[in-house]
């Protein structure tokens, strides 16, 4: 929201200065963004009179003006501009004026010709200018004079950051109001005298829905005329809030919508046919916008049509085809209430946003329509002439707004300091609240009437943050807090997300930060979710649902970098991921829930190792190097990992290449090389290796415990069996570990040290079958072991291998 000051200080009488106002604003929540003046800072720029005009002798384009600056002086300026001509007033810099941008002005040759200053562009002053040329001056400027005070260059502007609720000061007059209630100071309403109907002409509109438009008003203006020029006072405001000035018509227009913050519309009346018609768009329906973009209606749109169909978006844009020119001369002015839910997030959905649909989707005041109509009749009479018929104006569904009652205990609890009744009141007064006070001291209960423009008042503390606004957060007291706090202690068996964090980033990985809402085809190739969790309203058309899973993020992040010449990727994320969960009620209704899950997922891409010299250590990563991460991030668990059942395996994975990782039993997450047919549909010279735990299974983890160095010796055994070439070395190895054995404590270690595939029949295997070999570290605590010891806990370790795995010794 842009506005000049002189223009606020025309509606309300505020003695404070610039300065002191945009404080006054920012700490009532109005937060002022920029102030600074309307152009950039120039000096040295005066009215300048072009009193001859000769060409260049050596440059087609350039000319040689004799230029009047002063009372009897007259300097030589060459001028490339192509709309010089003799007897315009422009601005003209002269010798030793600063432009801004920190451009100096001296003395200089263009092409063989002296030249005393420089003639001016509006862009070189930093000023809008409809003119593709120099800046021209009004004629009634005295040669000679300031520049920049002439055209009142040197006026502030404030540019307000608008929070969405405060769509009431989407406007000089709302942000005028808010003044006079911090400040007090007295408010100069425009003039909304009712204009007195000389013509009966009326249009007809019919409203056929109730839920998208809740009032409507118009009235039929004739003999106008576009071709006069806007007031001056007009285009400086206009221009000082950012708005370019169009034709007389469509000025008045913005200009009220900016005063007073009600978007309306000017229709040329002899291009609509028949009555107007305010609806729901009709599949199929088009219309092409002011912006020139002819748009694909939907069900859920409003429009204004004629007989002939759409002619405006309701409460967004205006159509094209009725759109006022310079030849226009007969007009229909509407105003009217559009319902926030019916206008909001339409205007996104084209990917662009007007002024109209930014007030409207935020709650616009429904009670002043006619007041307003007669304001735009007003300046329309006034700049265009013509005749005004009456005002029609149908009331059909306002929004109802109900009392909110404000505990005068409750509201010095929440702020934290005492008022008295009579502050309260004050402030309600100074906002224009209707209001009544029941009760006695802190017992008193006040009961407020929202106004219409005010959307944002619908519950206590509503009004809570008014009073403390209206009288001052400064006035806040200094005061530590009265709380008393107590340090928790930590449970030393839990480690926080972020010392997770730095376990996988100490293993080489780096962290990345991704959104949450994700394409839907992601979560249909990565997680086979074909009812994933649905945004209501995406900031993008492809980023519509949320994820399932982290693994189809890291596959993006990868392809970025792939596209940006990183060979070589590792990458992790810590985040939520988003599920459906239908939950039970009473045991019988089941109603949609959510559920949000930690995890922390994975990638790997590249070589295994940063490239080096020696021979033979650049190779490819592979299943192994990632599950060694995984293993050292699980570090003092038991953890198992399983190969997916075929009947069963993970979509996003390759079926021979990937493991379910498991934790005392408990499946945490998954790991393994990315499907072929992914790496080729996202265009991926290799498969990345990626892995996903839940956060739960990594935060938790057992405390050590003081145990005893054995002194005893220890004893080795080596173990080779032929199993089938299905089974892996993960299941012997769990035959082994989980013998029914008092000394079974005893078995330190078992490692894979050897694995023997058979090429051909032979070596007592068969071509299905496949050697293993491991070996077994054995010690006690209090005795040398002998085989007598050993040979019965071996024996129910090679009978569980052959029980489980059908496992022979070699």
């Amino acid at each position: 929201m842009q506005f000049t000051e002189s223009w606020l200080k025309s509606l309300v009488n505020t003695p404070l200065n610039t300065q002191e106002l945009g404080d006054k604003l920012t700490m009532a929540g109005l937060e002022v963004e920029e102030l600074e003046p309307l152009a950039p800072e120039f000096s040295g720029v005066v009215v300048g009179l072009v009193v001859k005009k000769d060409k260049h002798p050596d440059a087609d384009r350039l000319s040689v003006c004799q230029v009047q600056v002063g009372e009897g002086d007259v300097r030589q300026i060459v001028c490339g501009a192509p709309n010089v001509a003799e007897g315009l007033k422009v601005p003209c810099a002269l010798p030793g004026a600063e432009l801004p941008g920190g451009f100096k002005i001296k003395p200089t040759k263009m092409r063989g010709v002296e030249s005393g200053g420089m003639l001016c562009s509006g862009k070189e002053l930093g000023v809008p200018s409809d003119v593709d040329g120099l800046h021209i001056l009004n004629t009634d400027f005295p040669v000679g004079g300031n520049v920049r005070e002439l055209l009142g260059l040197n006026e502030m502007k404030f540019t307000l950051k608008m929070t969405p609720n405060r769509a009431d000061c989407l406007s000089v007059w709302g942000v005028a109001r808010e003044v006079a209630a911090l400040t007090g100071a007295t408010l100069n309403a425009p003039s909304f005298a009712p204009v007195a109907a000389t013509i009966g002409d009326t249009l007809k509109v019919n409203i056929e829905n109730t839920d998208l438009c809740g009032r409507f008003a118009g009235r039929v203006i004739r003999g106008v005329n576009n071709n006069v020029k806007t007031p001056q006072w007009m285009v400086d405001r206009l221009e000082g809030a950012g708005q370019r000035s169009l034709n007389a018509l469509v000025d008045i227009s913005n200009y009220v919508m900016l005063e007073l913050g009600r978007p309306s519309h000017v229709f040329d009346l002899d291009k609509v046919q028949g009555d107007l018609t305010v609806r729901w768009a009709r599949e199929g329906e088009k219309l092409k916008l002011l912006n020139d973009m002819e748009v694909a209606l939907k069900p859920h749109m409003g429009v204004i049509c004629d007989a002939n169909g759409p002619e405006a978006l309701a409460g967004i844009m205006g159509g094209d085809h009725t759109a006022v020119n310079e030849g226009t001369t007969n007009i229909f002015v509407e105003a009217a209430f559009w319902h926030p839910d019916a206008i909001v997030g339409r205007a996104r959905e084209f990917n662009f946003s007007s002024d109209a649909s930014h007030r409207f989707e935020r709650g616009v005041d429904f009670q002043t329509i006619p007041e307003h109509i007669e304001r735009i009749t007003a300046l329309i009479l006034e700049i265009c002439g013509g005749q005004a018929g009456p005002v029609l104006d149908q009331v059909l569904s306002l929004p109802a707004r109900k009392p909110v009652t404000l505990r005068h205990a409750r509201a010095e609890m929440v702020i934290g300091m005492p008022f008295t009744v009579e502050q309260v009141k004050d402030v309600f007064t100074k906002l224009g609240f209707e209001f009544t006070a029941e009760g006695q001291g802190a017992e008193v209960c006040y009961v407020v009437n929202p106004p219409s423009y005010r959307f944002d008042i619908n519950i206590e503390e509503d009004l809570i943050e008014e009073v403390i606004r209206v009288v001052g957060y400064d006035s806040l007291p200094l005061r530590a807090p009265m709380g008393k706090l107590k340090m928790l202690p930590a449970a030393e068996g839990k480690i926080g997300r972020h010392a997770i964090r730095r376990q996988v980033a100490a293993l080489g990985y780096q962290e990345v930060v991704s959104y949450s809402f994700t394409p839907e085809q992601w979560e249909a190739d990565f997680n086979a979710n074909t009812n994933p969790v649905r945004l209501l309203n995406p900031i993008a058309s492809h980023l519509s649902v949320m994820r399932s899973t982290l693994i189809g993020s890291l596959t993006g992040v990868l392809k970025h970098n792939l596209g940006h010449r990183v060979d070589r990727l590792r990458v992790f994320e810590v985040a939520r991921v988003f599920e459906k969960d239908d939950k039970v009620q009473d045991g019988a209704q089941t109603v949609a829930g959510f559920k949000q899950t930690w995890k922390v997922g994975g990638l790997a891409y590249g070589l295994a190792d940063q490239l080096q010299w020696a021979a033979g250590n650049n190779r490819a990563l592979d299943f192994f190097d990632v599950k060694g991460d995984v293993e050292q991030l699980l570090h003092g668990r038991k953890v198992d990992f399983e190969v997916f059942e075929a009947a069963n395996p993970h979509p996003a994975l390759h079926p021979g290449r990937s493991a379910r990782v498991l934790v005392n039993k408990q499946p945490i997450g998954f790991i393994g090389e990315l499907h072929p047919k992914l790496a080729q549909e996202y265009d991926l010279p290799q498969a990345p290796i990626v892995f996903e735990l839940l956060l739960d299974g990594l935060n938790t983890r057992k405390l050590p415990a003081f145990k005893d160095v054995s002194k005893q010796p220890v004893v080795v055994r080596d173990l080779a069996f032929v199993v089938e070439q299905s089974i892996a070395a993960a299941q012997l190895k769990k035959a082994f570990t989980e013998v029914k054995d008092d000394n079974l404590a005893w078995l330190k270690s078992v490692i894979l040290f050897d694995e023997f595939v058979p090429k051909e029949e032979g070596k007592g295997l068969n071509l299905n079958e496949k050697s293993l070999a491991f070996r077994l570290t054995l010690q006690a605590s209090d005795r040398s072991l002998t085989d007598a010891d050993i040979e019965p806990l071996l024996k129910k370790m090679i009978d569980q291998a052959g029980q489980r795995c059908a496992a022979r010794l070699r």
